[in-house]
């Protein structure tokens, strides 16, 4: 006599975007006996970090350049996980390269942190020795606890903390601009903080920029795609949703998608955009689901990218930080990633630049002309060559969404992950994760999101990866 044990089937869980958050979801949650499924509405995964393909040149184009830090142990967490972290490669510094053509170099000395910059800082060309002092007194004051009046802005923290406004345009915007993609006089003090905190103060290497040494669409192409297929995990491209399913009785269903296929689930994880929320959730789930309402308030901060192709060699530096300026940085892609212009009569000397404008709200009404026009005016000021090269091709890319805007009080509106649906969760660098609108932030997020599917199954693992270590000196200075 035989007999069989009837096991019943394994949990499935539907992730519902291709982003950094929903890919970091599924990571965390393979080879713990469910069945995943991974849908996003377009051909390609990365959501927000990916490429798109000239139809010219054939060549890969990012739609805005993604670096990550030192500080980012999520992030780096996930790249190696998933196989791909040594596309990534850690500057030990960074370059600044001021109106005048001087350079000045951020790289930490024998101090300890958080002195361990204090040589370089001394050094920078760019600032003058009041304008020194004044951020040596900020970042003293930032060091400390905040008592920031409700609503007040870090604009308004800086003058209220006497900074000089060359201070303030060379050294604070130069920095927070590019690293949380809002102007001051409309960003949040405590995300502030946490950049210099976490980036500059607490560890000798959270600075370090992380770029990226091959086009976005590479870094989570092929060999991230294989990795989850090798896990067993269903990746469906170009299969969008439209509704979460729920039932009276039976709770969460699934998901149903545009073609209207109905997708089963015990698990969901909506790794979508903010402004993409109220759609997929029905008006009866949205009492349950409070997040809704929470993700209506945010608003949205545009990134500029512009991609220029010369004849010739133009930035002598793989990256270069420009403060004071319209373009807040400028990545040699020749220098980087061995790109230059395909086709071109002499590709050999050929140079691909990618410049970065940061909370690019004032390009908004100009066209791709105007932008372009304006960047390389700014360029020619900067590298009189400009002048006399051709510019083979170029293209400029505006998203008008490309992170959630961290307004003063912002962290009120950012919902938790488990929302009061049960089995329905939440991922996007725009929920509660403690950090701004980055690629660590988006990680983080679809960890904690894998965190609570392992909890509601008796699972409980804690998957958030530490911080760096707080040097000994800077545990004592800093709260």
């Amino acid at each position: 006599m035989s007999s069989s044990v009837h096991r019943p089937p394994p949990p499935r869980v539907v992730i519902v975007g291709g982003g950094l958050a929903g890919l970091a979801a599924a990571s965390r949650l393979v080879g713990r006996g469910l069945q995943i499924r991974l849908l996003e509405s377009r051909p390609r995964l990365g959501g927000r970090a990916s490429s798109f393909v000239d139809p010219v040149t054939n060549e890969l184009v990012d739609n805005c350049q993604h670096v990550s830090m030192a500080c980012c142990t999520n992030l780096a967490d996930f790249c190696t996980r998933v196989g791909i972290a040594d596309l990534m490669r850690r500057e030990p510094e960074i370059v600044f390269l001021d109106r005048a053509g001087r350079v000045s170099r951020f790289r930490a000395g024998l101090l300890p942190a958080p002195l361990h910059l204090a040589g370089s800082f001394l050094k920078a060309r760019f600032l003058g020795p009041l304008d020194k002092l004044a951020v040596a007194r900020g970042l003293a004051a930032l060091a400390r606890p905040l008592a920031s009046p409700p609503g007040e802005s870090f604009g308004q923290w800086l003058e209220r903390h006497g900074q000089t406004p060359r201070a303030i345009e060379l050294f604070w915007a130069t920095i927070l601009v590019s690293a949380l993609n809002e102007e001051l006089d409309r960003m949040d003090v405590g995300h502030a903080r946490k950049v210099f905190l976490d980036g500059f103060l607490k560890n000798r290497i959270g600075f370090q920029p992380e770029i990226p040494l091959v086009p976005l669409g590479d870094l989570y192409g092929a060999r991230l795609e294989k990795w989850l297929a090798q896990n067993d995990v269903e990746v469906l491209l170009t299969t969008g949703v439209r509704s979460i399913e729920v039932d009276d009785e039976e709770g969460l269903v699934g998901v149903r998608t545009r073609s209207g296929r109905l997708m089963a689930a015990d698990f969901v994880i909506l790794a979508v955009p903010f402004d993409r929320l109220a759609d997929m959730i029905p008006e009866p789930l949205r009492e349950r689901v409070w997040a809704v309402e929470n993700a209506a308030a945010l608003k949205a901060s545009p990134i500029t990218g512009v991609h220029l192709w010369f004849d010739r060699p133009i930035c002598p530096f793989d990256h270069v930080v420009t403060p004071g300026r319209l373009v807040q940085w400028v990545f040699n892609h020749t220098a980087i990633q061995g790109r230059s212009a395909p086709g071109s009569p002499d590709s050999g000397r050929a140079q691909y630049l990618q410049l970065v404008v940061s909370a690019s709200y004032g390009l908004l009404g100009l066209d791709k002309v105007a932008i372009r026009d304006r960047v390389l005016e700014d360029l020619a000021d900067l590298w009189p060559e400009v002048r006399s090269a051709a510019l083979l091709r170029y293209w400029v890319v505006t998203e008008h969404g490309a992170t959630f805007a961290v307004r003063p009080g912002v962290d009120y509106d950012r919902p938790r992950q488990r929302t009061g649906q049960d089995g329905l969760f939440l991922a996007g660098d725009w929920t509660a994760t403690g950090w701004p609108a980055t690629m660590e932030g988006a990680v983080r997020s679809g960890y904690q999101a894998a965190e609570g599917v392992l909890q509601d199954l008796d699972q409980p693992t804690r998957l958030i990866r530490p911080d760096l270590p707080t040097g000994r000196l800077a545990r004592w200075l800093l709260p």
